[in-house]
């Protein structure tokens, strides 16, 4: 059996015209978890800010985002 899997990445973004991406992969995360808190878990809404994010951000950045948003000590407005 085949399976074909859609590779996509974040859409262009004006706001961000650089080829340094790190604060569009910041403002991705954001609004993913502003999305998330809105509309809930799951929210099919949300699912191409999680796919925008994890295009644009390291794995790395994201583990330890998300372990500061556990700790309650992540640096960003969400």
């Amino acid at each position: 059996c085949i399976f074909f899997i859609q590779l996509e990445t974040a859409p262009a973004d004006f706001r961000f015209p650089t080829t340094n991406q790190t604060r569009h992969c910041f403002t991705r995360y954001i609004e993913y978890h502003r999305c998330v808190a809105a509309k809930g878990e799951g929210a099919p809404e949300c699912d191409k800010f999680a796919r925008y994010y994890r295009a644009l951000c390291p794995g790395e950045w994201i583990d330890r985002w998300n372990e500061q948003r556990e700790n309650g000590t992540f640096p960003g407005p969400l």
